[in-house]
């Protein structure tokens, strides 16, 4: 199972085993991740799932949909390196992943 590192803006780490194929936001929720509320559950109607992929781990993630990119013009402090966590299935290529997560999502 790979295993996500999070990244609060706080610098303190927290490490997620997530499923292969599971969301970043449901295996962050399900590991009690402070910083991602998913309150939409992974509709993409919310931004509230809003974190920070770190440049080295963005060629292997597809890129964000015109519809994500929408969503992401909500999130508190967007920047180049947003994405939606409900938007990033969890592959083996993932093992490792380091997100950064926002000050708030609100």
């Amino acid at each position: 199972m790979p295993r996500v590192i999070f990244i609060d803006a706080q610098e303190n780490q927290f490490d997620a085993d997530i499923a292969v194929g599971e969301n970043l936001m449901q295996g962050a929720v399900d590991n009690m991740i402070d910083g991602i509320l998913g309150e939409c559950g992974g509709v993409m109607s919310c931004a509230t799932c809003h974190c920070y992929i770190e440049p080295q781990w963005q060629a292997l993630i597809p890129p964000p949909s015109e519809r994500e990119e929408d969503m992401l013009d909500m999130a508190i402090e967007p920047n180049e390196h947003s994405r939606l966590s409900c938007q990033i299935k969890i592959t083996e290529e993932l093992d490792g992943l380091v997100v950064r997560l926002p000050k708030s999502q609100y």
